[in-house]
């Protein structure tokens, strides 16, 4: 054996000893949740909860590394969110963000993980550009997006008997979007549109626009708007007493959190489109148990997103043996994947296909108590959900 200088040696034992330190380094998952503003009911803790959950469930291992959560407050703010992303990807070690809500922030921390060449999946954002014309070869949107909220349930309630609508819509590009993709649908599936209103941001007061909503006679009011606008003209609407008066109200962005707020006795016979409900199956009662002993409250759909969207990154990171972006991707779009029990995959464009369904807001005296809200109207494919591939104007999709 030959012997080995001091220096040479000194360099030896620090490799042996870096090597083993290297491998340990963790695994980083980091959330971008709105914690303390509109939507921190609806994601917020319980995203980070349900990120946790995910890393548990899967083994808290990956590549032989352990894998940690960081999390962070967007403050509902793009430059503040793509600021602590690229923090993140340049010195924080992060190899995944999750959840992101609000359209503009998703946007945002996208362009800065694409230059980075970083994973997001997101869980919360609903904007269809994220996989259009702003698509990123490195974003899987797990989120159902306006394209699936408006035209696949402007559809399904069409075919369920709401023939004529009128809209109360946000006054900006996204109400806009939203009001046109549902009334294309709506007029092609035989229906038709009898008009609509459009109102600033944080209207506070509906009455003008629900009273026009009122006398135009039309079977269903589409709410194209978000948030607190839309809780707001809920509310408004049961004083007014238009559910009772025969008229169907439709929220095409309406999370469980929403109707806990409202209270059966208000949102009573509204129309919402979800892909997870904590209650349609085994499965998902099973996880929602879970959640609920730990949270103190059943998941919302942007939860239960953040879950499957984190458990389907730590799984193509086992199957590509790497944390590299451009493998973990390419292995996404190539395995199998579930939500909560039912068939999803990852389209070309990052778009993850799974079905949704139709429900209805149960009456107070058809519910069991607290969380037993919905009954189903009918399932939705992801056919006739999400925008076509061909459709998109996604630049690396191949056509």
């Amino acid at each position: 054996m030959i012997p080995l200088k001091p220096l040479a040696l000194a360099a030896c034992l620090m490799g042996m000893v870096a090597g083993p330190a290297a491998a340990q380094q963790p695994v980083r998952i980091g959330v971008l949740a709105d914690m303390s503003g509109f939507a921190a009911d609806i994601g917020g803790a319980g995203s980070v909860l349900a990120t946790k959950m995910a890393v548990e469930d899967f083994g808290g291992r990956v590549l032989d590394r352990p894998v940690e959560v960081i999390h962070a407050d967007i403050q509902n703010s793009p430059d503040i969110a793509s600021a602590t992303a690229r923090q993140w990807f340049d010195q924080g070690g992060v190899d995944m963000i999750t959840d992101l809500p609000v359209s503009s922030v998703a946007l945002a921390v996208q362009a800065v993980a694409r230059e980075k060449k970083k994973v997001l999946m997101i869980s919360a954002a609903t904007t269809a550009e994220l996989t259009n014309a702003q698509c990123s070869p490195y974003t899987v949107h797990w989120a159902d997006d306006t394209h699936a909220l408006s035209v696949a349930t402007a559809k399904a309630v069409v075919e369920s008997g709401g023939i004529s609508w009128y809209f109360v819509a946000a006054d900006f590009a996204f109400g806009a979007a939203m009001q046109k993709a549902a009334s294309d649908v709506i007029t092609a599936s035989g229906g038709r549109v009898l008009g609509g209103v459009r109102h600033p941001m944080n209207a506070g007061d509906f009455s003008s626009y629900l009273l026009a909503a009122q006398g135009s006679g039309a079977n269903v009011i589409g709410l194209a708007n978000v948030g607190v606008d839309t809780i707001t003209t809920i509310k408004q609407a049961g004083e007014f007493g238009i559910s009772k008066g025969g008229q169907t109200i439709v929220g095409f962005i309406v999370f469980i959190t929403d109707v806990d707020a409202l209270g059966l006795e208000t949102a009573q016979g509204l129309y919402v489109t979800e892909n997870f409900y904590w209650d349609q199956s085994d499965t998902t009662r099973a996880w929602a148990k879970r959640f609920q002993e730990r949270h103190g409250e059943m998941p919302s759909k942007e939860q239960a997103n953040t879950y499957q969207a984190t458990l389907s990154w730590l799984k193509a990171v086992k199957a590509a043996g790497t944390t590299d972006s451009a493998a973990v991707i390419a292995k996404i779009k190539d395995i199998p994947l579930e939500q909560f029990g039912a068939p999803a995959r990852v389209r070309e464009d990052g778009r993850v296909l799974y079905d949704l369904a139709l429900w209805k807001v149960k009456a107070p005296a058809e519910s069991k108590g607290r969380w037993d809200y919905y009954k189903k109207v009918r399932d939705i494919p992801h056919a006739e959900a999400f925008l076509p591939l061909e459709k998109s104007t996604c630049p690396f999709v191949k056509k």
